[in-house]
């Protein structure tokens, strides 16, 4: 199987390790290797330059990852977020309902009702994964970490955040006041979220702490059916996958003005629909069959959702289109909930106008990016196995490869490194022969071989060697910046 060729890689190379691997570890835990730390990293640098220069008055701020429970009181996680949950009689084991009935009835359990999930286990004799044994009545499940904050008998008990978006609604106001009460205003977040999964599956997919990338959008209400900048994107094509194309499974290619004229759609959340997709396909090079927006029915979306459309990217190791992110029409949810749970006025006046702001919302599952990034690029062609990544999100920009490990090859190769090094990842590999140096590059992504040999003494040229193509051609020294 596929996944189990990429878990390979990822495991061997060093992309992710099992967390506490040694003492046997929780599911749903994984630690980023030097690769796989590189390769995020520069995912969350490519998402930040593409989505915080949509708007001169969007930021990216910070937050505790520990928060009150009050917070989660006032923004309805505490009632609302919760999985279906059933229970083996015989050996205890815990399950997703829903997860169980898509298995083993190939439907979707997505909206069902906990007594509706529970008939269907019994009615057709679903049994305990595990051993066999018959499974309990379905209940709802809380999935947030719960801790105490502070000393023995004096402790708070307290949450582990269980998506980043909570910090920029608390801290909205004073945002607000400290970029000049101006609207629409973005604050974005990357960092850790925590959910305890029932049944983390999939490997990577699903994880019981995970990173988030999300862009919170405040704004008038009354200014979302339109933006400044839609008749530059009106054109455009979009991967949609709507309600009533379940049936047929067919995505079809609507412009940004059909989709508003004849979706209703409104043009503020179109214009970000078209934004995503430019990341997708024109930034990470995702096929672009591979990609869809699927939209979401009123069952299916979470509870504080109006309008709401996953992003999906079709992952042969996954099986299927899996959800990498979503934009979500949150309404005036967040701070209308924290207003009424706090006390606290988190209106806003603008020429005298009062208001609570709606928001908008991007979110992005960073670890199922990832994942997806080295499914769709990973390549076995017999004779090697080859990541092709994007040049933007690859670990290594160039592997730098002296002939000989010591003398003037040496110098020459080490100041190539060094001089590389001051704007790229790059990896400095003079172990092998140049064919195992090459190959084991073409497995961790890195686009580019660069060999340094007698020649290069003679008339100061190098060797580059294209990951993708596998041509070679030489270059002067001073000249490999532009050929990388």
């Amino acid at each position: 199987m596929k996944s189990d060729e990429i878990m390979d890689v990822a495991l061997r190379r060093g992309f992710i390790f099992p967390s506490s691997e040694i003492y046997g570890g929780f599911s749903g835990f994984y630690d980023y290797g030097h690769l796989g730390t590189l390769m995020r990293r520069k995912w969350e640098d490519v998402w930040r330059k593409h989505y915080l220069k949509l708007n001169p008055n969007f930021f990216e701020i910070d937050a505790t990852n520990i928060m009150p429970k009050n917070v989660f009181v006032g923004s309805g996680h505490i009632e609302n977020f919760n999985d279906p949950l059933t229970e083996c009689d015989n050996c205890h084991s815990r399950f997703r309902a829903d997860h169980l009935i898509e298995e083993f009835l190939e439907r979707s359990a997505e909206g069902m009702a906990t007594d509706e999930m529970s008939k269907l286990l019994k009615e057709n004799n679903i049994p305990c994964p595990k051993c066999g044994g018959q499974l309990l009545d379905v209940k709802m499940f809380n999935m947030m970490f719960e801790i105490s904050v502070g000393s023995t008998g004096e402790s708070e008990v307290a949450y582990l955040r269980p998506e980043t978006a909570q910090g920029a609604f608390l801290t909205f106001k004073r945002s607000f006041n400290t970029l000049r009460g101006k609207l629409p205003m973005g604050l974005a977040i990357i960092g850790r979220a925590y959910r305890n999964e029932i049944s983390p599956r999939q490997g990577f997919y699903r994880l019981r702490e995970f990173n988030q990338a999300e862009l919170q959008i405040f704004f008038d209400p009354d200014t979302i059916e339109d933006h400044p900048n839609f008749d530059s994107i009106k054109d455009v094509k979009l991967r949609m996958f709507p309600l009533q194309n379940r049936s047929t499974g067919e995505v079809d290619d609507i412009t940004a003005s059909d989709l508003n004229k004849n979706y209703g759609i409104p043009k503020f959340y179109i214009y970000h629909l078209t934004k995503i997709q430019e990341f997708y396909l024109d930034i990470m090079k995702f096929p672009r069959k591979l990609f869809r927006f699927r939209e979401l029915s009123a069952d299916e979306r979470a509870f504080y959702n109006k309008i709401h459309w996953d992003v999906e990217v079709y992952t042969e190791s996954l099986g299927g289109y899996k959800e990498m992110g979503g934009l979500h029409y949150r309404t005036d949810h967040d701070l209308g909930g924290h207003q009424s749970a706090s006390g606290e006025k988190l209106d806003v006046n603008i020429e005298g106008k009062k208001f609570i702001p709606h928001v908008l919302e991007l979110s992005f599952g960073v670890d199922r990016n990832f994942w997806t990034l080295l499914d769709v690029f990973y390549k076995d062609e017999g004779d090697r196995k080859v990541i092709s990544l994007p040049k933007l999100v690859a670990p290594f920009r160039a592997g730098i490869f002296p002939l000989q490990k010591k003398g003037d090859l040496e110098k020459v190769a080490k100041n190539v490194y060094d001089s590389l090094s001051e704007c790229y990842d790059v990896f400095y590999d003079d172990s092998g022969s140049i064919g195992r140096r090459y190959r084991r590059q073409d497995e961790i992504g890195t686009p580019f071989g660069i060999t340094i040999d007698f020649q290069t003494l003679e008339d100061n040229t190098v060797t580059i060697r294209e990951r993708d193509s596998m041509d070679q051609h030489r270059v002067k020294i001073e000249d490999i910046w532009k050929n990388i």
